[in-house]
């Protein structure tokens, strides 16, 4: 789930996929150029690419289904997917379940043989390929004068066939995943997280078993934030504050942006930000939920564990079994993180 810094800027340069406990991305990075102790984060380049990436759907053995990089390895969420404006990406999606499924994206660019959908025939039926072909764009102005808005942001992809013609079986089963897509010059982050708030569960986990998110102090981390499913929820994170708008991160000073803590999201929506994690508040259990009163109460609770640069976590205790999240109550200190949540780190070659 998370990607460090030295895998993070390893991915791209290489054009490849990495993946991570159900993130994986199109890396973009590039190499700082300052020479002070303290250098400048890691930028998008600039795009115009053209990448290819191979993604199957699949059953898996707790009933639910998912999307993933090679046979056998499906997660849920789906691989990240991370492009920059300008980039094309060609999917050949191979259906290894038994029922018809499919793959549409929001927020990109893309012909109509490449919706995902059974209006316009282009799912796959069990044990099929299709190619589908997503562009980006960057923003500038049309001909009649207006501004058009480029590519970037925090997306998503989903099935839209199994169960009925919009995929709600298929979503409900763990078929979806996250996308962003740079601006050149955008700030990299070290790690990325991806939270999917589908219906009462989280990434498709319930209660004691929601997931938790590992990071260190001063870590500049990235939460996907997606919702599905048939309700709304407000995503609040404990000790932490982002910038509404793109990137959530502040431009300058004069910045307009509200800084917040919670937000309101509904069906298919997403959203994304950068955080540098325990800034001004330092280590600790800090705990994401949403909140719904009564959501909240019934297990949408999960921890951003932010560890001490040794690796402690104070007054965290995993498993506790009074907190649904599984955090101790407070006043306990030194225990270690465990690696719940994450997973090794695949590097996969695209042509």
């Amino acid at each position: 789930m998370a990607l460090d810094r030295r895998s993070f800027n390893r991915r791209l340069l290489a054009g490849g996929v990495v993946a991570a406990t159900g993130t994986a991305s199109l890396a973009v990075a590039s190499v700082p150029t300052a020479s002070s102790a303290e250098p400048s984060p890691p930028t998008a380049p600039a795009g115009g690419q053209v990448r290819h990436l191979k993604l199957y759907a699949e059953k898996l053995p707790n009933g639910q289904m998912g999307y993933g990089l090679e046979k056998g390895k499906a997660t849920v969420p789906g691989p990240l997917i991370e492009l920059v404006e300008g980039d094309t990406l060609h999917i050949e999606f191979e259906n290894a379940s038994d029922v018809d499924a499919s793959l549409h994206v929001h927020g990109m660019d893309y012909d109509i043989a490449s919706d995902g959908t059974r209006m316009t025939r282009s799912h796959v039926e069990p044990g099929g390929t299709r190619t589908y072909t997503w562009r980006t764009h960057a923003p500038g102005r049309r001909k009649d004068g207006t501004w058009r808005p480029g590519s970037a942001g925090y997306w998503h992809y989903h099935d839209h066939v199994v169960g009925t013609d919009h995929g709600t079986v298929g979503i409900r089963k763990g078929l979806y995943g996250p996308v962003v897509v740079r601006r050149k010059g955008d700030i990299l982050p070290d790690k990325q997280f991806t939270i999917v708030f589908n219906d009462m569960t989280i990434n498709n986990r319930t209660g004691a078993d929601t997931p938790n998110f590992e990071a260190t102090v001063g870590d500049r981390v990235e939460i996907i934030m997606i919702t599905h499913g048939e309700y709304y929820h407000t995503f609040h994170m404990h000790g932490h504050r982002w910038a509404d708008n793109r990137t959530g991160l502040l431009t300058g000073p004069d910045d307009p942006s509200r800084v917040i803590d919670n937000k309101i999201t509904g069906p298919a929506d997403s959203f994304g930000f950068q955080i540098i994690a325990g800034e001004h508040v330092g280590a600790g259990a800090w705990m994401y939920h949403c909140h719904v009163q009564s959501h909240s109460d019934m297990g949408m609770a999960g921890l951003f564990l932010v560890a001490k640069p040794d690796g402690t976590i104070p007054g965290y205790e995993p498993h506790h079994p009074d907190h649904p999240a599984g955090a101790a109550k407070s006043g306990k200190s030194g225990a270690k993180t465990s690696s719940e949540g994450e997973g090794e780190h695949a590097h996969h070659d695209m042509g």
